[in-house]
């Protein structure tokens, strides 16, 4: 991927990270709000380098909570771009990685985000009941995050390369025909 190609993704990425934590795009649960975003990490995560991938899942996320709930946004900024980078480094660095590798750094993710939250809660409301009570809806959450990430990444992964491979095949057809001509 070029420079300027990952330079736009990580800020589509991030923007996108802060908006799914608004409240807006949110679900009410008992102790607080089930957020979106982790698909946005984790789709970023699987297909950008763990500095990107960094950005997105903790500076996005930092300056999500820090528009919208400033609590934790310092937990958010830790605990998501731990995420981000554990997912990014795990997949590897090849183009197409095995779907072993993929599936184990989604996994530590998950538990990454789980233990960052339930300690964070913990530690920025003084309670172990609050992180107790939370913990379920943080599983939710990255699971839900981490499921449809991954079938965002397959899919579009499929799409792209089978659009490119058409378009790589016209292109080819183009060339044929007017060398065809050509030596008519």
């Amino acid at each position: 991927m070029s420079y300027s190609k990952k330079i736009c993704f990580t800020a589509l990425f991030t923007a996108m990270n802060v908006m799914l934590s608004m409240s807006v795009f949110s679900v009410s649960v008992p102790g607080g709000h089930l957020y979106f975003n982790d698909i946005i990490i984790v789709f970023a995560s699987l297909i950008l380098d763990p500095i990107s991938a960094f950005v997105v899942g903790g500076v996005g996320a930092f300056l999500g909570d820090m528009l919208f709930y400033p609590a934790p946004m310092f937990v958010s900024l830790v605990t998501h771009g731990l995420q981000a980078v554990a997912i990014s480094l795990i997949r590897g660095n090849t183009e197409t990685p095995k779907f072993w590798r993929v599936l184990v750094g989604v996994i530590a993710g998950i538990l990454i985000m789980v233990t960052g939250y339930s300690l964070g809660r913990a530690f920025i409301y003084s309670t172990k009941e609050y992180a107790l009570l939370k913990l379920p809806f943080q599983f939710l959450q990255a699971i839900i995050g981490a499921v449809i990430g991954l079938v965002l990444y397959y899919y579009l992964k499929t799409t792209i390369a089978l659009y490119f491979n058409n378009q790589a095949k016209e292109k080819v057809k183009s060339e044929t025909v007017s060398e065809n001509e050509k030596s008519k």
